[in-house]
């Protein structure tokens, strides 16, 4: 995974939590890096499920919770880092609907390394997206988070209907209709 995930990971928990919280996950977590994360590293995801798992423990917030708050705090991350990618779309829904076409393509330039979800369109309209999230890593809640901060970017009201396609959330339906 890489590092960008967990340096702002680590930012968003010493903003939201404190800087004693994010230094008792990272001691409890018992990490190989013990805490020490590059944006261009690449790390072990097993290290962001400890951290995860620890913050879960420390604030009584469930871990799902959890991952989408993350996803909606790194949008501004990916806002702030890459703002040309917003520019290039006129809609939420069509950014969206460009991460794998798109988006993707550009951050594997980037990053040939990454490990990213995979997003396949089953429906795109004007006024819905129906596209299914595929990662072994399981964290559809932050991409929820992501997809939500990118609709409010663009001022768009949508309802997402989120559906579990396996039980272990590695597969997952996103239905997102445009409030008209």
């Amino acid at each position: 995974m890489k590092g960008i995930v967990f340096t702002e990971f680590l930012e968003m928990v010493e903003q939201k939590f404190g800087l004693e919280t994010t230094d008792t996950i990272i001691t409890k977590s018992n990490l190989k890096t013990e805490g020490v994360y590059t944006s261009v590293g690449t790390y072990d995801f097993g290290e962001m499920i400890s951290l995860i798992t620890n913050l879960s423990e420390e604030t009584k917030i469930d871990v799902p919770t959890l991952i989408y708050t993350y996803g909606l705090y790194f949008f501004d991350a990916l806002k702030n880092g890459y703002p040309n990618i917003f520019k290039h779309y006129k809609t939420g829904l069509n950014l969206i609907s460009g991460i794998e076409k798109h988006i993707h393509v550009h951050v594997r330039k980037i990053y040939p390394d990454a490990e990213l979800p995979s997003f396949i369109t089953h429906e795109e309209t004007d006024t819905k997206l129906i596209i299914e999230y595929q990662s072994e890593r399981a964290m559809s809640s932050f991409a929820q988070g992501l997809m939500e901060r990118t609709l409010e970017h663009y001022n768009e009201e949508v309802t997402i209907k989120k559906e579990l396609l396996n039980s272990d959330g590695t597969k997952v339906l996103f239905t997102l209709v445009r409030n008209v």
